[in-house]
């Protein structure tokens, strides 16, 4: 989303700016607890990492999620995995965390 914010001939640049100055983005959403009483925290965390980096330079943000899916030992964890351990731990409702599964998951 912020690449995009910038004209087309600046992009690359943009990119390159990001990929170096980016430790860590995380995003958070709060969940209503089966218990009715108060909210769970679902947290995603992603670890600028060197491949991260170069996925960021090079355009391919697309194939980020997939490194999140697979960086667990640095700490990242992707909405996706952070709600399945809600539901699995019987915290949260898999209907209040459908909109963060992915389709097989549903």
């Amino acid at each position: 989303r912020i690449i995009d914010v910038f004209p087309p001939h600046q992009q690359e640049q943009i990119r390159v700016m990001l990929a170096g100055c980016l430790e860590a983005v995380l995003a958070q959403q709060l969940l209503p607890r089966i218990s009715g009483s108060g909210r769970v925290l679902a947290l995603e965390l992603m670890v600028v990492n060197s491949g991260i980096r170069n996925l960021i330079r090079e355009g391919k943000t697309h194939q980020i999620y997939s490194l999140m899916e697979t960086g667990g030992d640095l700490g990242m964890q992707t909405m996706e995995a952070a709600c399945q351990e809600l539901v699995a731990k019987n915290i949260v409702t898999r209907d209040e965390v459908s909109f963060y599964l992915s389709n097989s998951q549903r």
